[in-house]
């Protein structure tokens, strides 16, 4: 793990306070310090003695009488990485963005040197006040960073966009602001991306929807993160990335043999590659005139490379993706196990928001040593973040090889 470094937590009074002793754990677990300030009527959710017990630092408080330190305020917003404020209430946020300074968080706030992340909290209607977005605006337009906040059901039974977002995204958010961890330095990762096509003739192939987003946004996470990373990738709809040694392919068996030729220096191999899995039997070097065409053209399957590779597997940490739409967990843990994968990322191809040529999903990591996670729409580039935390779990700690086959 890098250096840890430090971030300011504003707690303020609302009651998805109740909440941030989880966020703590994550963070520190992340390797980053965490300086707890809180208002007067958070502690009406959280006691400072819980926060200090999972962040291992003095809480500041709102009585400063018992501040060891009058210039708590200053002092102890030195050197931060980054600051978030979570959950924000109405109140805060409108103090904020009016630059008043009535008590030791809205102090500390006003003398960070950071980026500051906020995320506000509230019951729906009052998030949508005019007001209360007027505000928001004012903040952004200064550079403070804004986490919408989800919709759903709240506390007081009324639905709507209020909803502090879930810990785990915030950990994410606040992780990316800090600086990578270099928990994979030294790794050698292959990645696949993209789809591949199988020519039919000169100028026709069949293909897929995949636009390599998924597997570039792996890449360039487990890059970031110290790895000596290797991208095998079909046909890509985006740029290719950078500091990274990029193979192009098209047909599945030419994925195949770079896979082969490299599968046995690796540490980890992550497969995002949407891979045909049938080829025309016969391709034709010209164009196909529509009166040679015919009715049907005659299929034959591709090599499944993750099965094939599964075989060879020994120690190595093999991390698969399950693209399906009926019966998601139930295909995903059967393709887990026939190819001897130790993680797969199991999603739903089948809804609009999510997956192949978009900038979201929403993925179910499987494994076989815990329970599924089960991760929510989220950017690709954060959800890679999410699975290589996974990958780092297991690459640190002693684990046999999926089924022993050598």
């Amino acid at each position: 793990m890098a250096t840890p470094q430090k971030i300011l937590l504003g707690i303020t009074g609302g009651i998805a306070a109740y909440k941030t002793p989880e966020l703590i754990r994550l963070l520190v677990k992340k390797g980053i310090a965490v300086q707890v300030v809180m208002t007067r009527t958070a502690e009406q959710f959280v006691t400072p003695v819980t926060l200090r017990s999972v962040s291992g630092e003095r809480v500041l408080t709102a009585d400063w009488n018992n501040q060891e330190d009058p210039f708590d305020h200053l002092n102890r917003t030195r050197g931060l990485a980054a600051a978030l404020i979570a959950p924000a209430t109405a109140n805060f946020l409108g103090k904020l963005a009016h630059g008043v300074a009535d008590d030791l968080l809205l102090t500390s706030v006003l003398a960070l040197e950071c980026p500051l992340f906020v995320a506000p909290s509230m019951n729906p209607r009052m998030y949508a006040n005019p007001a209360v977005q007027d505000n928001i605006r004012i903040l952004e337009g200064r550079g403070v960073h804004i986490i919408r906040p989800d919709e759903g059901e709240m506390a007081c039974g009324d639905s709507g966009a209020g909803r502090l977002p879930s810990i785990g995204h915030l950990a994410t958010v606040i992780e990316e602001a800090v600086g990578p961890t270099a928990d994979l330095k030294g790794k050698r990762i292959i990645v696949t991306a993209g789809p591949t096509e199988e020519p039919i003739d000169a100028v026709r192939f069949i293909s897929n929807r995949s636009s390599g987003r998924m597997g570039v946004a792996i890449a360039e996470a487990a890059r970031d993160r110290g790895a000596d990373v290797t991208l095998i990738h079909g046909p890509l709809s985006i740029p290719l990335p950078e500091n990274i040694t990029n193979i192009s392919v098209r047909r599945a068996q030419e994925m195949m043999d770079e896979l082969a030729a490299r599968f046995g220096g690796c540490d980890m191999l992550v497969m995002a590659a949407a891979v045909s899995d049938f080829r025309p039997s016969v391709v034709y070097d010209s164009k196909m005139k529509k009166n040679e065409a015919g009715l049907s053209i005659s299929l034959e399957q591709n090599p499944d490379i993750l099965e094939r590779l599964g075989k060879h597997k020994e120690n190595r940490l093999i991390i698969g993706f399950a693209a399906e739409t009926d019966n998601l967990l139930q295909n995903a843990r059967e393709k887990l196990l026939r190819k001897n994968m130790d993680v797969i990322c199991a999603n739903d191809v089948g809804r609009g928001d999510i997956g192949f040529d978009n900038d979201y999903n929403e993925i179910t990591l499987i494994s076989r040593t815990r329970e599924p996670l089960s991760l929510p729409r989220l950017p690709k580039r954060q959800l890679a973040d999410r699975i290589l935390d996974e990958a780092a779990r297991l690459l640190s700690s002693p684990r046999a090889a999926a089924s022993g086959q050598g």
